[in-house]
């Protein structure tokens, strides 16, 4: 549909708040937004041309800028990527983690260009291009997912990590093979190599080159004292903008690794105003992710999806082959339980990155007089991102609920100093700890120390509820009104029927109250008391315990591993690791202090003390994850 100025802008209003409303709506049902986005572009898109005379967008509604757009919305999204990627993340990530970003794309890639050259009869050129693109998972798929499916720290890690890395290693690898392998045919082994280098080094000088500036300004000019964080925040905007235009001009496609190069640096250097740019960032790529995603949808023609057996085929081998194959051999050998890898091999949405680029590429190659290829490209990526968008994404949390994959959480009313620093102590044992808390201030302030906060009044139960409290395991009072924590607790413990409900009791005399509705206490008067005491009488273990997390450990748990119930502390020696001791043990409310020749029961208790690590190793050995 043709439009005039007017009628253009008033479309790509209406194309932005069609596009947060998605997000809007993808938080309240708890589903990536991503689906909302591509329902919204179907119905501008090819659906309006099923019942109005003329679709709503087409090809000739944005002119020749839209590729542009589209080029400039990719180095926001890629930028937002990298910036996230943390180098010493990367250091310390499992190593499934690693070998999903190498083994497994290495996996999809060439998985992928071989059921599409053979499925769809397809070239290998394209094939393989199409390969590269649909390497990337995305954050901007991924992110939504676990927000609303909260598994367990190292599935999340996994998920994320990978995400982020392919999300920025597809984008440069199908630039690569467009350029070197796509449109210069002539090209063999040793210049394809040769391309791939010049065009990565040009772009990470570039990017570098943008991060070093950045750096310098952020850091040593006065961005004015008033506006320093509003300007602090613009400048990264301008620079993730200026590093892909730069680098295009020197050479063709090599923004792609400019603007990733720069993003890398920038967040991992210490610059000032980083929360305030993080929040900024992210908001400015919800809005672009929304534009683009829904305009790229409403262009595509259902007639150039391969709808197909050759199409179903590519879907299921992608999804159901090649998918669950990846995660098995990546996350061989370590903590992954059986449960865990099945929903890791469920959950690998495609997203932006791959719709993006792959538009335009189509673009060039519709210019180069390859309409056909071009249409292969373009339908067959966006059939892969609907089909895993829906059924992957939209699934999700019942995939994590049917595989019981939804760890039990802590939650923990009042986000103030205690019950930051609690937060602190429960996720360093591998707890998945949520802070609720009414209080903008302080909730920003436990958001930027990195917990997981839900911004609300705790003694609501609709708010306890959003949090997380008909899955949570224990629930914890910690606020400084003892009149609140009576009430969060009542509730937790008659509407949410938590398992263990402890309060924080600022006042002595208020304690008979709580007791008698049978919730654990802690009162800071005592508390404080008994850890003075430990200081003066027992430094050593006082020194021991508040160091938990750093040098040593103690972990109270239940005794679950079949082969280890019946047999006495001695003949478990070597199942014991060196470095932990196990102190004591309570069974039927009884407590003790064992010797070799106690013999375990499935049911007890026990409490380890020791290194940090051995006492981790004999969790897992005695109580594996189920």
């Amino acid at each position: 549909m043709a439009t005039g100025g007017a009628g253009l802008i008033a479309l790509v209003a209406g194309i932005v708040a069609l596009g947060i409303a998605s997000q809007v709506l993808g938080d309240r049902f708890r589903v990536p937004s991503i689906i909302f986005l591509l329902s919204v572009g179907l119905l501008l898109g090819p659906l309006s041309g099923l019942v109005l005379p003329e679709r709503i967008i087409t090809a000739d509604t944005f002119g020749g800028a839209l590729p542009a757009i589209v080029g400039l919305a990719v180095a926001i999204i890629v930028f937002e990527g990298a910036f996230h990627l943390r180098i010493e993340d990367l250091r310390q990530a499992s190593s499934a983690s690693f070998r999903l970003v190498t083994l497994g794309a290495a996996i999809s890639l060439v998985g992928t260009a071989a059921v599409v050259h053979y499925a769809l009869a397809t070239a290998w050129d394209i094939a393989f291009l199409i390969g590269a693109l649909l390497v990337a998972t995305g954050p901007t798929v991924i992110a939504p997912i676990l927000q609303v499916v909260p598994v367990r720290d190292r599935v999340g890690t996994a998920l994320e990590t990978e995400g982020i890395v392919n999300d920025v290693t597809a984008a440069i690898l199908a630039v690569v093979v467009f350029e070197v392998v796509v449109l210069s045919e002539e090209f063999g082994t040793g210049e394809i190599v040769t391309e791939f280098v010049m065009k990565l080094g040009k772009g990470i000088i570039v990017g570098a080159a943008v991060a070093g500036a950045l750096w310098y300004l952020l850091r040593y000019v006065d961005l004015s004292p008033g506006n320093a964080p509003r300007n602090a925040r613009l400048l990264v905007l301008a620079g993730a903008l200026v590093s892909y235009g730069l680098a295009n001009v020197w050479t063709s496609e090599a923004g792609i690794a400019a603007v990733a190069t720069a993003g890398i640096i920038v967040g991992n250097l210490d610059i000032p105003y980083e929360a305030d740019i993080t929040e900024f960032k992210g908001d400015v790529t919800l809005i672009v992710l929304s534009f683009v995603f829904i305009a790229l949808a409403a262009l595509l023609n259902f007639q150039d999806l391969p709808l197909g057996l050759g199409g179903l085929a590519v879907v299921v081998v992608v999804a159901l082959v090649l998918r669950p194959l990846l995660v098995v051999l990546s996350t061989t050998g370590d903590r992954f339980t059986r449960e865990e890898r099945v929903f890791l091999s469920l959950v690998g949405p495609r997203g932006i990155i791959p719709a993006s680029v792959a538009t335009l590429f189509a673009v060039r190659l519709q210019d180069a007089g390859l309409g056909t290829e071009a249409e292969t490209l373009v339908g067959t990526v966006f059939l892969v991102i609907f089909a895993t968008v829906v059924f992957e994404g939209g699934l999700a949390r019942y995939f994590a609920e049917y595989l019981d994959v939804i760890p039990m959480r802590a939650l923990i009313v009042g986000g103030g100093k205690v019950g930051r620093d609690l937060a602190t102590r429960l996720e360093a044992r591998g707890e998945n700890v949520v802070i609720v808390e009414d209080d903008e201030s302080i909730a920003t302030t436990a958001r930027n120390a990195g917990f997981a906060v839900h911004v609300g009044d705790g003694t609501d139960s609709e708010v306890l509820r959003s949090a997380g409290a008909e899955n949570a395991s224990v629930v914890v009072a910690s606020t400084g009104d003892d009149d609140v924590n009576l009430l969060v607790a009542q509730l937790a413990a008659t509407t949410f029927d938590t398992d263990q409900v402890i309060s924080r009791v600022n006042r002595p005399e208020n304690v008979e109250a709580f007791e008698e509705l049978d919730v654990e206490t802690i009162s800071s008067t005592m508390a404080t008391s008994w850890a003075i005491d430990n200081r003066i009488e027992r430094p050593a273990l006082w020194n021991w315990m508040t160091e938990l997390g750093r040098s040593g450990d103690v972990q109270e748990f239940e005794v679950t591993a079949d082969d280890v119930a019946g047999r006495t502390i001695a003949e478990l020696g070597d199942a014991i690791p060196e470095g932990c001791l196990i102190a004591l043990v309570s069974r039927d409310g009884e407590n003790m202090v064992p010797d070799g020749d106690f013999d375990l029961q499935r049911g007890d208790r026990i409490t380890l003390v020791g290194q940090n690590q051995a006492v981790q190793n004999a969790l897992e050995r005695f109580h594996p994850a189920d």
